[in-house]
Formats: structure tokens, sequence, C-alpha cells
């Protein structure tokens, strides 16, 4: 979205105390905390931790399924009734929580930096940055790819104690900048993620490019799980200005002087049909898709998420 002159507030406060933010996690409070793995830790905090399924085998206590034995496969695997049963050797397995693999791709283009205590490309980093924590906190590898018209900065999968850190300062020096191409991102991603992963894209869709919902479905053609968090200011979402207002491109030089009044209801109906497009290309691609506002609490929207409640 454009930025509109003279519509937000102020850009700073003091420092929140634990007692307000315990009661309130909305980006007013959030913009109170000069830290982001403050902000970070404040989400997580109100949120539930989640527990992931992987697809590899191994040996748990929770059986998956049957296969017939082939030399080599462990003995003490066989299971004996199904042989009494079938008159065949039958390898019990079993399903195991192996190390996760979890690409966080975040749009840090220009129309990111809209909006105000709270921009959506700081709430987009908390975001990132809670998910991360939780990943690590699960002994998971959290990797993160910031991109614009193209990937600018990019911290592969770690598993060790001191990664998320090193993720975490990535994301505090992310700065809105250049236009949006979510297709040149993915592509990109495609050529870092080798084996199935989890790939949770966070953008506000304004995609120059127009490439980003294909790819979206390719990304979830080659197996892996893909969400979209469709971040989108309140101010996108309602178009709140009552009086003229000129309106400057983030991601452009161009600006427009507007009636907010006289176009509402016609810019009202066109926003909806562009959402719309988004999460029906996602429901076709089986992505997971969730509309957020930054007027949103962060730690609902995480969640949502650990409980598998997203729109699919």
């Amino acid at each position: 979205m454009s930025q509109a002159q003279g519509a937000a507030g102020p850009t700073g406060a003091p420092e929140a105390t634990a007692t307000a933010l315990d009661r309130q996690l909305d980006a007013a409070a959030l913009a109170r905390l000069a830290s982001l793995r403050l902000r970070v830790r404040r989400v997580v905090d109100g949120a539930l931790a989640g527990l992931h399924r992987s697809r590899h085998h191994g040996a748990s206590v929770e059986f998956a399924e049957h296969k017939e034995y082939a030399p080599g496969d462990d003995l003490r695997r066989l299971d004996w009734k199904a042989l009494g049963k079938f008159d065949r050797y039958y390898v019990r397995e079993y399903e195991d929580e192996t190390e996760l693999r979890a690409y966080l791709l975040l749009d840090c283009s220009g129309s990111m930096g809209y909006g105000r205590p709270l921009s959506k490309l700081q709430y987009a980093a908390v975001l990132a940055g809670s998910l991360a924590y939780l990943l690590s906190r699960q002994r998971d590898s959290p990797a993160l790819a910031a991109f614009a018209d193209d990937v600018i900065s990019y911290v592969p999968p770690r598993g060790r104690s001191t990664h998320l850190a090193v993720l975490l300062r990535a994301l505090d020096a992310l700065r809105p900048v250049g236009s949006t191409d979510v297709g040149r991102a993915i592509e990109r991603l495609m050529e870092l993620c080798g084996r199935r992963a989890v790939v949770t894209v966070i953008s506000d869709m304004f995609d120059t490019g127009g490439r980003g919902l294909a790819l979206l479905q390719r990304l979830r053609a080659r197996g892996h799980q893909v969400v979209l968090f469709h971040l989108l200011h309140q101010d996108e979402l309602t178009l709140p200005f009552s009086q003229l207002t000129r309106f400057e491109a983030m991601e452009e030089t161009r600006h427009l002087l507007v009636d907010p009044a006289g176009v509402r209801q016609a810019y009202l109906r066109e926003f909806e049909r562009f959402c719309q497009q988004v999460r029906g290309a996602c429901r076709e691609a089986q992505v997971a898709y969730r509309r957020v506002s930054t007027a949103d609490r962060l730690d609902r929207v995480l969640v949502e998420l650990l409980r598998g409640r997203l729109a699919a």
C-alpha cells in the first residue's frame, strides 16, 4: 500500500512494563519494546508450544506401518503375529520425531515499511522470530531468507544453540527496500532446500513479478509443507482516512491525491477480490493460509498455526 502522509502516529514510546504487556500483545504494546528478542519472548510466552511429526521413520514407540521384510532389515522388528496370520515376513516401522528444517521466507520490500507504531516489516520480524524461537526449542533447524526483488539476506538452517541469536540479529537488521518479487524468492529457495521442509512465507503479496502464487503451488508440489501469512496493515483493509490524502507509492516514485470517501467502497471491493484470489490459489495448492492484520495479537496468530487451524 502507499504511505499516507500525516496518517500515522508517533514512531516511538517508552518501554512498557511487564504487567502491561502481559495484558496486551498488540502492535502498540510490542512497539514499546526496544529489543526484538524481548518482543519475541513476550509473544512466545503468550502462545502454546507445539510438536511436529516427521514423515521419516525410525526407532520410536509409536507404530506407523508394516513393510515386507528385505535382507538387511532389523530382525528385532519382525512381526511374528503377521507371520502367523499371512505366512509372510513383515517388519514393523515406527514414526520418528526427527530434526525439522523450516525456512522462513520474509518479505522486506518497500511496501512492508508501512505502518506505525509497528510497521508490517517489524510485525513480520517478530512473527518470524517467534517461529524460529519455538523451532529452536524443539531442536529443529530454522532458516531465514529475506527478500524484495531477490533474496537479500540468508541465514542457513542450523541446529546449534547459538543459531537463534544469529537469526534474530539478521531479522533486526532488515530494512524495507525495493519492489516485491515473491516468485524470484521462491525460485532461490528451491535451489537452497533439497529435502522436504516446512516453508513459511510472510508477505503482503503485492507481487510485481506476478509469479508468486504459481511458484507457491510448485513448492507444494515438490512435497514441501507451505504456510502463507498474508500480512496486511489495518489501514489497507479499511482505508480509514477521512480527509483529502496524498498517497505515495513505497516501491515506486508515484503519488496520488485522493478523497478517500469517494473511492472507499470501490477500493474495498477490489482489495477483497485481491485477498480472495490469493486465498483461492492457496486452497487449490493445499497451502495453509492465514490473512493477518497488524492489529491482530501475534500470540494468537502463533497459537492458530500450532493448533493447525489455518485454512488450506
